[in-house]
């Protein structure tokens, strides 16, 4: 079916279709590891370092934190310790640009049609305020940035190629975007996206054809708090990885409500033991995977 359609689509660099063959991806990291681990939504210093420190004991490595709950809600002595935090441990951080829908004066995002619009920015002056989000991380130390809005990641990345924002800046794509086909991925890799994050939910042939349609890394939740569905796909991860190589596994969001919230040293600690599981299970099932160790030569380190 659809061969004509399939052909063209081919000539465009992408793949004919959802790869039900799930092939074995031969990309990897620049430091040869398949995969690295990331846990999202660590909305606080206390959960910062309860994680890494738990982590630690667990002889396991956090390879990133994630940040959720806005950036411009931290005080700048918070985001410093984030920054120290992570350099000490030697993990990469990304801090969400804000501010966003749900935090700007509109209703609409509130109504059942408005949830289309997602985190993403509303009017010309919230995208400014969102590009003085991330001049207001560097300046405290942050290098890796979680952006919600695909005409931000435009801006931002034209900033950075003119060197009116830093080079040495990362910026990641949301799953909140609600991009979930190679298509849509390979705009976002045009657009300037360092790494990509689909919706949550995709089958393992469709994450087999967005690694290749792309080059950057994926990331891929591998669990999930009840606010966004509670699924819990420990047992694929290893199937995960294989395809989508290289890519960061999400876990550790199972242990909370929802995405944003604010959370905690316990939140932290135990985030760190779900995150044990996932490492567990592909070292198990796919044990030829290396995970990068900490301080990858790729990695943006915040300073400290």
């Amino acid at each position: 079916m659809f061969e004509e359609t399939r052909k063209y689509v081919q000539k465009l660099g992408l793949p004919p279709g959802d790869l039900f063959d799930m092939p074995t991806s031969k990309l990897r990291f620049p430091d040869g590891a398949a995969y690295r681990i990331e846990c999202p939504t660590v909305n606080s210093a206390d959960a910062v370092a309860a994680l890494l420190d738990t982590a630690t004991k667990l002889g396991i490595t956090i390879n990133r934190v994630t940040e959720t709950y806005g950036m411009f809600r931290h005080t700048r002595q918070e985001i410093k310790e984030f920054c120290r935090l992570c350099n000490q441990y030697g993990a990469e951080l990304v801090m969400s640009v804000g501010p966003r829908a749900p935090y700007d004066t509109g209703a609409t995002v509130l109504s059942p049609q408005g949830v289309r619009i997602s985190y993403r920015l509303r009017g010309m002056e919230q995208l400014l305020r969102g590009i003085e989000d991330i001049k207001r991380g560097y300046d405290l130390g942050v290098r890796g940035f979680l952006v919600y809005d695909e005409g931000m990641l435009w801006v931002a990345n034209e900033m950075r190629k003119d060197g009116a924002l830093p080079k040495d800046i990362h910026f990641k794509a949301s799953a909140h975007m609600g991009h979930c086909n190679p298509a849509s991925f390979k705009v976002l890799e045009s657009l300037g996206a360092d790494t990509i994050n689909p919706v949550r939910d995709l089958q393992i042939p469709m994450i087999a054809a967005l690694r290749a349609a792309v080059k950057v890394p994926i990331d891929v939740h591998t669990d999930n708090p009840p606010g966004s569905g509670g699924f819990i796909r420990v047992y694929e991860a290893p199937e995960i990885v294989r395809v989508g190589a290289p890519l960061h596994c999400k876990t550790g969001n199972s242990v909370i409500g929802g995405h944003g919230e604010m959370t905690s040293a316990n939140d932290g600690k135990r985030m760190a033991e779900q995150a044990a599981i996932v490492v567990e299970m592909v070292s198990t099932y796919y044990p030829e995977a290396k995970q990068s160790g900490k301080r990858a030569p790729d990695m943006c380190i915040p300073a400290a």
